[in-house]
């Protein structure tokens, strides 16, 4: 089965931007986006900035990729967990979260075999969240969100 997945904790906000949630943390971010605003009157106005920390390294199960997001950010669990705190009370839909993608049976995704019997292939199905990275979502008050997605083709259509 083809897997592709990465995990990235955020920080999202409607009124703080990537760069000034960098300043406040004194760490650059891996990847910052900006949503649009669904309106452009009387002046757009952006819907969520968005800072991030990424791990998008093939052959990693998710706790190991979650692994290496929360070793860089342990060091500044204390500034993370107050921009955090501010973003939640400054406005609706801020805030933080560690995310979990995974694509399963997509063509352009890494083959997994489950039948690897000599264990050469990592398991990618499995995995789980240690107590240091609880503690740091617990710290930081960070929500778990996993989004999972079967990409098999329809073939109903043909």
């Amino acid at each position: 089965m083809n897997v592709n997945q990465y995990a990235y904790f955020a920080l999202f906000s409607r009124n703080t931007s990537a760069t000034e949630m960098a300043a406040i943390l004194g760490l650059e971010p891996d990847e910052t986006t900006v949503r649009g605003s669904r309106f452009t009157e009387p002046r757009v106005i952006p819907a969520r900035h968005c800072w991030k920390i990424v791990c998008r390294e093939p052959g990693l199960c998710v706790d190991e990729q979650v692994a290496r997001i929360i070793e860089r950010l342990v060091p500044h669990t204390a500034a993370i967990a107050a921009l955090a705190s501010r973003l939640d009370t400054e406005s609706e839909g801020s805030g933080a979260v560690l995310e979990v993608v995974r694509y399963f049976n997509d063509q352009e995704a890494e083959q997994h075999d489950r039948n690897d019997a000599a264990g050469e292939t990592p398991n990618l199905f499995g995995w789980h969240l240690d107590r240091e990275v609880l503690d740091f979502l617990q710290a930081t008050g960070a929500v778990l969100d996993v989004d999972e997605y079967d990409m098999t083709p329809d073939y109903a259509d043909d």
